[in-house]
């Protein structure tokens, strides 16, 4: 039985009818039985068990990332970054530079006698002067295989060579949408390849925990379940909840897995989680679904983007997933998908959540609000993506990533990152809620923001600090409301900014799961 005594901490409010203490309140000590916590007082006292001295620092329950591709997020590190980049020119230049400096890259890999690829990650097109080709890679790497992700995962960018390694057929343009995400299925089955994702993911899972991060949604695009068992044996406590594609769904049912059914092998630290849908594409790749055309549309066969499944297609995919008990994570990024996704959820009755919700009309608002649908949100996508929406939404800015309207209609908020799009960095997502921006920029739609008692309670999985709850907690060096910010307050414009560095600059001292300390190293 785990047991662990929490002496000294101050646990932080987090609603406005929370029971919890209030900041500035005297400390309290935390006992963890049987991996839930069975006691909050005052002086509690010894009970011949394990104790993590809290030297009055302020305590939170576990942060959850509620988006995560966690074998994509683990390898980003490793891979070329085309981050920032202007073109296509830019981007060339990028995988020129790092061919010369990689000698040991056109050795084949693991002795296979299959070149192995040079893969980027982290460009984004939707401003590009011309569009990427195929040919302008052939032009640096005939031979070498180059694989060149976007930004937000939409498509990849090959050379011949990867066309024929992903056994893609040849093309001028990128991959994109349903069919790249096939071909990074494939890319994982390289000589080589398992053992160093494998290998990144374990570093992955313990800088989740350092971040006071105690949970994931795995949205992997490959079936992972049947790897979390190994990852778990070899790190040790960390809550996973596995989603499956609509091409796993007939195997998710044949094997009786509900939402919430514990994976074999892992002591219930992973459970089953949803069905994952993409209904549309993206901004950046302008694929995202909407209602009104997209201001450079000019150049587009499809003006509005466009959807993935009619609207029979995605009720029966859903309808399945419901009579089986799983429930539905829903990729919609356009309007026009969001409000095909709250018809779907309407005619089913399933339950899950929207994912991402980048433009919501507010006329669908009072529809999503009766609806057991949370909005899944990664607020740092709106730093990357407010250029973008500037030039192709610029008549609809306001209605984009507009959080405050959501949380004012009734919708449950889950904060993620969709890691490797952003950092699995809980603070980062819920500053970037709070400031609306980086942190050298202006506030964007500052009306729409959240504060720092509305994000943090958007990053705990709907848990509280209460007697009966999981015992994992989060030992925090500072007050994330320092600077304001309290349950129940109004956004305060002026101080944001300053409500923002608190948290983006958060340092988490110690890292609580089930009883387990997982990390820091302040033991009585």
């Amino acid at each position: 039985m785990t047991e662990l005594l929490v002496r000294d901490v101050r646990p932080v409010a987090l609603d406005r009818t929370s029971t919890d203490q209030a900041p500035g309140t005297e400390p309290v000590d935390i006992l963890i039985q049987d991996g839930v916590v069975a006691a909050i007082a005052p002086d509690l006292p010894a009970a011949g068990v394990p104790e993590l001295a809290g030297a009055g620092r302020w305590v939170v329950p576990g942060l959850w990332d509620q988006h995560v591709h966690m074998i994509q997020w683990a390898l980003v590190r490793s891979r070329l970054d085309l981050s920032g980049t202007g073109g296509v020119d830019e981007a060339v230049e990028r995988v020129r530079r790092a061919l010369a400096a990689s000698a040991t890259g056109e050795a084949s890999a693991a002795g296979s006698g299959i070149a192995a690829p040079l893969i980027g990650w982290g460009h984004r097109t939707a401003g590009w002067a011309r569009q990427p080709t195929v040919a302008d890679l052939d032009a640096v790497s005939p031979g070498r295989p180059i694989v060149l992700i976007s930004g937000d995962g939409h498509h990849g960018w090959l050379n011949s060579a990867a066309l024929h390694l992903l056994a893609c057929p040849p093309r001028e343009g990128v991959v994109a949408e349903n069919e790249w995400f096939d071909a990074y299925d494939r890319l994982g089955d390289l000589p080589g390849a398992a053992d160093l994702a494998e290998a990144a993911v374990l570093e992955a899972i313990t800088a989740a925990r350092a971040q006071g991060v105690v949970g994931i949604v795995d949205l992997e695009f490959s079936p992972a379940w049947d790897l979390w068992p190994g990852r778990l044996a070899a790190r040790g406590p960390f809550r996973v909840r596995t989603g499956a594609y609509a091409s796993r769904l007939e195997e998710i049912i044949e094997r009786g897995w509900r939402t919430g059914t514990p994976l074999p092998g892992t002591d219930g630290w992973a459970q089953m989680g949803p069905l994952k849908v993409i209904s549309d594409g993206s901004l950046n790749t302008r694929t995202a679904w909407c209602c009104d055309p997209y201001a450079d549309s000019a150049d587009l066969a499809d003006v509005h983007g466009l959807p993935n499944f009619t609207q029979e297609e995605l009720t029966r995919l859903v309808d399945r997933a419901r009579e089986h008990g799983l429930e539905t994570a829903l990729h919609a990024i356009g309007d026009r998908a969001v409000r095909q996704a709250l018809e779907v959820f309407r005619v089913t009755g399933a339950t899950g959540s929207i994912e991402h919700a980048q433009l919501v009309n507010p006329a669908d608002l009072p529809h999503w609000s009766g609806l057991p649908v949370r909005a899944s949100i990664q607020p740092a996508h709106l730093i990357d993506d407010r250029d973008a929406t500037e030039r192709l939404w610029p008549d609809r800015t306001r209605h984009a990533f507009a959080y405050r309207p959501l949380l004012e209609a009734g919708i449950p908020l889950a904060l993620g990152s969709d890691a490797p799009v952003a950092p699995l960095d809980p603070w980062l997502a819920m500053a970037a809620a709070v400031w609306r921006g980086s942190p050298e920029g202006d506030a964007w739609h500052p009306e729409l923001s959240l504060t720092p008692a509305e994000a943090l309670a958007a990053s705990v999985d709907g848990r509280r600090l209460t007697v009966g709850q999981p015992g994992d907690l989060v030992l925090l060096d500072t007050d994330p409301y320092a600077e304001g910010g309290l349950p129940g307050a109004p956004p305060d414009g002026e101080r944001a900014g300053e409500q923002a560095r608190v948290l983006r600059e958060m340092s988490v001292a110690a890292t609580v799961i089930g009883g387990h300390l997982v990390h820091g190293n302040v033991v009585a």
